[in-house]
């Protein structure tokens, strides 16, 4: 076993991989930037190294630095953990050239897998089923038009480098494939410094599964089974389960057994993902299943593999670099149950998922007894602006679907995050939609439900009457209220008993963003906890959607005044990439208005409602700043 290794990574899977080293007596090495320098993976780990300023690219994608501090420090061994160099064959190299042991597959498997179109040609010639498609060398607009027109619309325009969304792009019809394609060239040559496209044909009920395999250097290699990962939101994962639904052992030997001849044909060697696309409008089915693309890497949704198949995939990886064979073989590994997984991310819904900055006052640990949280922020630390904007992975095993369905739904209701915005509210309702509850899921499910998920429900009766009573409460221990009208009461019920068996009434007015609820307090019981914050406001959870209640008092603030004014605020610093409308043009709910740069993502800033835009600040290629307003709309008469 490995004496020592240094992970080049950060926040929850440099944690994951110190948790596995230190039980089995790894020594472990961490690498922080300026912003990291408080970080949990920088104060868990034996040693930790500075290596650069807060952006990435001064930092965790220096591998020089990176390589110098395992020599510094005397690390056998880098774990690139996942993102950033995971899947650079370069650095993987220079790990190797420098005496280091790369606690990954060999650079050259990089290589072969790294590029779309190459992988797609060299599965299909090891006979691995692949999904027609372009993939040539013309990367010419016209060129590419043309084949798309061959294929068939809808296509799926694909980053050839790229991966977790980055340059893709769906495409319904002739008329928007230019811009389509022009959008994703720009976000892959930002993402990945490479913005050649790959075309594929949209399989119009498309179900996203992937298999876990590994492989040692004996030659060994074994899958652990598929995943389920469906459900996403523009290519992004967002659900993630083990087994897949609807999977019977025709298909899943079908897909486990082209998943191991797609490892051995680059002489495999660590962990691994090859995902497919399966065409489910019939159902799963061995012959409508296709390879997308294979991940040189451990992936995030790694832990409901672990937990269906009992193993610790950090520990396989580390006994395979230090020589050892797989710790299984192929007959010993079995599917024990369910898993679920999802990821909670610092990001508002309600601005199409635009990251959410700032520090975490409020952040429940605790999610129920079996629940597993991967998790690298705390109570106080700071989302910023310069990393993926993961809070923590929650992870769930029951006996099946439908036990580990109800545990997922336990637990995500308990998810208290504030005052960073956060989607678990959209979670809660993604695990309660019938459709994924009855496992009939596919890509699309998430778009064709719309603001059914995305959107915030009002508050329900029982979260208004727990605000009620709390404020009731504090206004009858706690003088220091302002006013005595916080809380309306009748004049029947100021006088208590006045009627003969008159239960004594009250009415509180509890508002929630703009509108004002009258709320009956009579025989009420508080069914929800919360807290206070110093202004005032009282906030509540609910399916884990935070809603921030005050009482009202006739009085509108300046910020209510403006709500519903139609400014189109930068949510976050960036750079306009385009400017879609023009000031004075009516636009519809929904229309684009600009597009925005953001974290190596572009963000469509899109009308709130119907009506004309009577101001526009905004133009191509300026940077701006969090919470300027690029735009204004006026409501139609």
């Amino acid at each position: 076993m490995l004496k020592s290794v240094l992970i080049a990574n950060r926040g929850e899977i440099a944690r994951r991989v110190i948790r596995t080293a230190k039980r089995l007596g790894v020594r472990t090495v961490a690498v922080y930037s300026d912003a990291d320098a408080k970080a949990l993976h920088v104060r868990e780990a034996d040693v930790a190294v500075h290596i650069g300023a807060s952006p990435a690219k001064e930092s965790y994608l220096r591998g020089e630095k990176i390589i110098a501090a395992a020599k510094q420090t005397g690390a056998e061994a880098i774990h690139p953990g996942y993102g950033f160099l995971s899947e650079n064959a370069d650095f993987a190299q220079a790990v190797i050239d420098a005496g280091l042991i790369w606690i990954g597959p060999k650079p050259d498997s990089i290589r072969a897998m790294g590029l779309k179109d190459a992988a797609k040609k060299l599965m299909a010639e090891a006979g691995v089923p692949t999904t027609p498609g372009y993939l040539g060398e013309d990367q010419s607009e016209e060129r590419l038009a043309k084949e798309a027109d061959a294929i068939g619309y809808p296509v799926l325009i694909k980053a050839v480098a790229g991966g977790g969304g980055k340059g893709m792009r769906k495409v319904e019809k002739k008329a928007d494939f230019r811009a389509a394609l022009q959008s994703a060239k720009r976000e892959a040559a930002s993402s990945f410094g490479d913005d050649r496209v790959l075309l594929e044909m949209y399989v119009q009920r498309p179900r996203h599964i992937e298999v876990q395999v590994f492989g040692d250097t004996h030659g060994n290699v074994v899958h652990l089974f598929e995943r389920d990962c469906s459900l996403q939101r523009r290519h992004q994962k967002v659900i993630e389960e083990a087994p897949a639904p609807g999977m019977d052992e025709a298909t899943r030997k079908a897909v486990t057994d082209a998943a191991v001849l797609a490892a051995r044909a680059v002489n495999y060697v660590g962990a691994g993902t090859i995902e497919f696309i399966a065409d489910a409008s019939e159902g799963l089915r061995a012959d409508r299943v296709w390879f997308m693309e294979m991940n040189t890497r451990l992936q995030v949704e790694h832990p409901v593999t672990e937990e269906i198949t009992g193993q610790d995939l950090v520990e396989w990886q580390l006994r395979v670099a230090s020589g050892e064979t797989l710790p299984l073989k192929q007959e010993e590994l079995k599917i024990n149950g369910w898993a679920m997984e999802a990821r909670l991310y610092a990001e508002n819904p309600e601005t199409g998922f635009l990251p959410s900055i700032g520090k975490v006052y409020g952040f429940s640990q605790f999610l129920g007894h079996g629940v597993r949280l991967d998790s690298a922020v705390e109570q106080g630390d700071e989302i910023t602006p310069f990393y993926d904007p993961m809070i923590a992975k929650v992870i769930v095993h029951g006996a099946d679907r439908r036990d580990a369905l109800t545990q997922f739904r336990a637990a995500w209701d308990r998810v208290f995050v504030w005052p960073v915005k956060t989607n678990a509210g959209f979670i809660g309702r993604c695990i309660h939609d019938e459709r994924f509850a009855s496992g009939d899921i596919d890509t699309a499910l998430i778009e064709t439900r719309g603001e059914a998920l995305s959107a915030v429900p009002p508050p329900s009766e029982g979260m208004l009457r727990s605000a009620a009573i709390a404020f009731s409460n504090e206004h009858d221990q706690d003088r220091r209220w302002p006013s005595p009208d916080l809380l309306v009461r009748t004049p029947w019920s100021d006088l208590r008993g006045f009627r003969l068996n008159a239960q004594p009434s009250v009415i509180a007015r509890v508002r929630w963003r703009n509108e004002t609820y009258l709320v009956d307090l009579t025989d009420a019981e508080q069914t929800r906890g919360g807290f206070r914050q110093p202004s005032g406001e009282l906030v509540l959870f609910d399916r884990g959607e935070a809603y921030e209640f005050t009482l009202d008092t006739g009085e509108r603030s300046a910020g209510e005044a403006a709500a519903g004014d139609g400014a189109i605020l930068s949510p976050m610093p960036g750079k306009i990439v385009s400017v879609a409308a023009k000031a004075g043009a009516k636009l519809k709910k929904g229309d684009p208005i600009l597009v925005l740069e953001a974290m190596k993502m572009e963000h469509t800033l899109t009308a709130p409602f119907d009506g004309e835009l009577v101001e526009l600040n905004a133009k191509a290629g300026a940077q701006v700043s969090e919470g300027v307003v690029l735009a204004r709309l006026e409501a139609g008469s």
